[in-house]
C-alpha cells in the first residue's frame, strides 16, 4: 500500500483571512506544498503581497479583496476563483477578530461584530464554497479555531463564544458533507504573537500564564500551523473529519506544569 503523502500540486486553495498572521502563514504553506493559493481579505493591497510571494514559489494566484461580513463578496470571491482556476478544493477559514473587556461591559455592536466575523462569517465561506465542493464530490474545508473552542480565557467572552460556535459548526458540517467526498475539520491554534494579539501577551501577566500553562514553554511559529494545514488538505487526511487538531504545545493536555 502506497503513502498518499502530503504533495497539493494540481490543487487550488482560497485562504480567507490570508493578509496577516496565521492566515499568511497557512497560505504560503499550502503554496510551499504545491498548490495554487488565492490569499484574500478586506484590504486588497494585502491580498496583493500575499499573492506576489505565492507567485514567487511559483503557483498561480489572484488577487481579489472578499469580507466575510458580506454574503455576496464571498458568493464573488468563489465565482471568480472557479470561473479562473476551474476549481477550488481547499477552502482555509482564517478571518478573526477579537477584544478583550469585562463581559459585563461588552456592548451589543461589539459582540455582534466579533460573532458576524468569526462564526457567520465562517458559515458564509463554507456555504459559498461547499456548494460546490459538494458538486465536484471533493473538498477540503479548515476553519481556524482557537484554545478558546474548548476552554474559556478572562475577558474574551464574545471571542470564546464564537470560537466554540466554529468546533460546532465544524462537527455539524463534517457528518453532513461526509457523503460527498467534502471533509470539514478545524486547527486550534494555542499560544502564537500575531497582531491579532500581541498587545495581551507581551510583556503582561496573561502572556506569563500562557507560557507556563504551555508545556513547550514557548509561543508557537506560524509554519507550525501551516503544517497541520497542508496534513489536512492532503490526501493523507482522507479519512479524517469533524476533527478538531490542536497546535498547542500541550496546552489542553496540561493541568499542573511545575
Amino acid at each position: 500500500m502506497s503513502f498518499p503523502g502530503l504533495d497539493l500540486t494540481g490543487r487550488t486553495a482560497v485562504v480567507i483571512g490570508a493578509t496577516s498572521g496565521l492566515g499568511k502563514a497557512i497560505a504560503l504553506g499550502l503554496a510551499d506544498a504545491g498548490a495554487d493559493v488565492v490569499p484574500t481579505g478586506r484590504r486588497a493591497n494585502l491580498a496583493a503581497e500575499v499573492a506576489r510571494e505565492i507567485e514567487a514559489r511559483g503557483r498561480r494566484s489572484l488577487v481579489i479583496a472578499a469580507d466575510v461580513s458580506d454574503t455576496s463578496s464571498i458568493q464573488e470571491l468563489a465565482d471568480t476563483v472557479v470561473e479562473r482556476f476551474g476549481k477550488v478544493d481547499i477552502l482555509v477559514n482564517a478571518a478573526g477578530r477579537t477584544i478583550r473587556r469585562p463581559t459585563i461591559d461588552v456592548s451589543d455592536d461589539e459582540w455582534d461584530g466579533i460573532m458576524d466575523t468569526n462564526l457567520t462569517g465562517m458559515l458564509r465561506g463554507c456555504r459559498a464554497f461547499g456548494r460546490h465542493m459538494i458538486e465536484r464530490r471533493y473538498g477540503r474545508i479548515i476553519n481556524i479555531g482557537s484554545l478558546t473552542s474548548v476552554v474559556a480565557l478572562y475577558e474574551v467572552a464574545a471571542y470564546g463564544a464564537s470560537k466554540a460556535g466554529v468546533a460546532a459548526l465544524t462537527k455539524s458540517l463534517a457528518i453532513e458533507w461526509a457523503p460527498h467526498g467534502v471533509c470539514v475539520n478545524a486547527i486550534l491554534p494555542g499560544v502564537f504573537r500575531t497582531s491579532l494579539n500581541e498587545g495581551l501577551l507581551d510583556g503582561t501577566e496573561r502572556g506569563r500564564e500562557l507560557l507556563i500553562r504551555t508545556p513547550m514553554r514557548r509561543f508557537g511559529e506560524p509554519a507550525e500551523v501551516a503544517g497541520a494545514a497542508v496534513f489536512l488538505a492532503s490526501e493523507a487526511a482522507g479519512f479524517v473529519t469533524g476533527h478538531l487538531l490542536a497546535v498547542d504545545g500541550g496546552f489542553l493536555a496540561s493541568g499542573v506544569n511545575q
